[in-house]
């Protein structure tokens, strides 16, 4: 049986807050918001269950066709520029021959974002700087106490962060599942063979 994620409401902690205004901002468009002590947390720390930790909350994977060459050229490029812009970020890998792996379908290089500040600022720049390369923008999260409770595989969390939680700037690139559903897969024969 597989594992269907439930969703908190979204106003858990303001269930007793008063009424919002209806009053709108001189803008037209926007309502005004009520004041509140100090700012959201998530200005600091991503919101569980994202990653704080090593792997950092989101992984940016940038996408190119090895056999265009300006597509290429741009993909070093870039990835270059990544790195000397900023420093906090991580470029987990280099444009340089790598091949396509599972499940990206053609190559690409990945940076890791590992506070929101990075994430603000990072994907408002590559909205800009990415040119003509397509990127996958995914959280990286943690299996929460319920999941694991349930029996949900890890491979499971990792595919819903590369569909469900995805974010695409540029042309989608269909991504191939094959591996995690395999996993997935497999995990499942082997608790049932235990039960056996």
């Amino acid at each position: 049986m597989s594992y269907i994620p439930t969703y908190p409401s979204p106003l858990a902690g303001y269930t007793n807050a008063p009424p919002l205004p209806d009053e709108r901002n001189e803008d037209g468009k926007s309502y005004k918001n009520p004041p509140r002590e100090g700012r959201s947390e998530a200005y600091d720390r991503f919101v569980e269950p994202l990653d704080n930790g090593r792997r950092g909350g989101f992984d940016v994977h940038i996408y190119y066709y090895q056999n265009n060459k300006e597509q290429t050229e741009y993909a070093h490029q870039l990835w270059e520029r990544i790195r000397r812009e900023f420093q906090s970020p991580n470029s987990a890998s280099t444009p340089s021959g790598t091949a396509p792996s599972a499940p990206h379908p053609v190559a690409m290089f990945e940076v890791n974002l590992f506070t929101p500040a990075q994430f603000g600022a990072f994907i408002a720049w590559l909205a800009v700087w990415r040119g003509p390369l397509s990127a996958l923008v995914h959280p990286n999260t943690v299996l929460t106490a319920d999941e694991r409770a349930a029996g949900v595989d890890e491979m499971e969390v990792e595919k819903r962060d590369h569909s469900e939680r995805a974010i695409w700037m540029g042309e989608r690139i269909p991504l191939d599942f094959a591996l995690f559903n395999d996993a997935i897969l497999r995990r499942r024969r082997n608790q049932q063979q235990q039960q056996q």
